[in-house]
């Protein structure tokens, strides 16, 4: 589901356990259990220092249930189904909750971020190329036309209706009304992290206390490793071209039932004509950013808001982000930023209980 997202995070560090392609049990690690396979694009990593009951056909039919949600690349998911839909009522059987789960995430991002983390953005994503090869860049006329199918205040574009409850707390009818066509959503930068949790959710139904989930880079922990320590994961240093035999870690992290996930512009660009394209796009201009963060990390209870969040941080830039950032410390949300300052050199900025994280040597 990530092949185009904005997400880039984060080298795991699991001292304790050994690389496996299987999963493992080791009465020496604790009980430790092991699964590692591919999803959504990408690979999952789940480790559980727990004595616990669950395989690996479980979690991965955990996983093709949330594709069959929300994947924008199965032709019959519920996402793809709405974003071909024509105006109108779009009704949908979720069985599982996860569409309602990341439509509702996404709009509290939206409203939360005013906009700079915004799902409607398919279009701009598809129109600058980053869904499809194309030949040339949009020109202005083309991306005003693009920015005009953006915007995803409910009632917007598109209206998510709720059934009547004596209840205070509406619950979700799983219909939709489409207002505008053309008009389609796009969870990339939300519903990994998403997945994240609810997996994680399923390894706490099943008793799991001390256990780790990762996929794609994005991660959420719980507990202790199997060496009785919190979990320590490293994030990147932002080097543009950089791989798997040349990432450096910038800083290795220390957190305890946490969540945790990078977004980053440094590796996700094209180039044509000798002009540099930033894979993260303003929804509010309809280009590509020009600020300088290289990088965003962002600590929360859960990986989808964490995720969610670490994209809005991209789109606002360094400036932005600080002055969003300590103006709202409801949010409970630790940050880490890497950015270029105005003579080109690399600075961070973090905040007060991100720093206490930090492993010092």
């Amino acid at each position: 589901m990530k092949q185009f997202s904005y997400l880039w995070l984060i080298v795991i560090l699991i001292s304790c356990n050994n690389s496996q392609s299987t999963e493992t049990s080791n009465q020496e690690k604790v009980n430790t259990l092991e699964f590692y396979g591919n999803t959504q694009g990408t690979t999952y990593a789940i480790i559980v220092n727990d004595p616990i009951e669950i395989n690996r056909d479980e979690i991965e039919l955990t996983l093709a249930n949330f594709d069959i949600a929300l994947s924008s690349y199965i032709p019959n998911s519920i996402l793809t189904r709405l974003n071909e839909a024509g105006p109108g009522s779009f009704k949908y059987d979720d069985e599982f909750g996860y569409f309602n789960r990341c439509y509702l995430l996404s709009q509290e991002v939206y409203l939360k971020t005013s906009g700079a983390f915004d799902p409607t953005v398919y279009p701009l994503v598809d129109g600058w190329g980053f869904m499809k090869d194309i030949e040339n860049v949009p020109d202005s006329t083309t991306v005003d036309s693009l920015r005009a199918l953006l915007g995803f205040t409910n009632g917007y574009h598109f209206t998510f209706l709720f059934e009547e409850s004596d209840d205070s707390i509406p619950k979700p009818k799983s219909e939709i009304f489409k207002k505008t066509p053309g008009a389609k959503l796009d969870f990339n930068a939300v519903a990994q992290g998403l997945a994240v949790d609810v997996i994680g959710e399923l390894l706490e139904a099943k008793g799991a206390k001390n256990y780790f989930v990762e996929i794609g880079g994005e991660i959420r922990v719980k507990g202790k490793n199997g060496s009785g320590e919190f979990w320590r994961i490293g994030i990147d240093k932002p080097i543009e071209n950089s791989n798997e035999g040349s990432r450096e870690l910038q800083e290795i992290v220390q957190i305890e039932n946490k969540s945790i996930a990078t977004s980053g512009s440094y590796r996700k660009f094209y180039e044509k004509e000798g002009v540099k394209y930033s894979h993260t796009l303003d929804p509010k201009t309809g280009y590509p950013v020009t600020h300088t963060l290289l990088s965003a990390t962002v600590v929360a209870d859960n990986c989808g808001f964490a995720d969610a969040m670490a994209t809005a941080f991209m789109v606002m830039g360094p400036e932005r982000s600080i002055e969003f950032i300590e103006s709202n410390p409801g949010l409970k949300i630790e940050v880490y930023l890497i950015f270029n300052n105005d003579k080109g050199r690399m600075e961070t900025y973090f905040t007060r209980g991100f720093q206490e994280m930090i492993i010092k040597d």
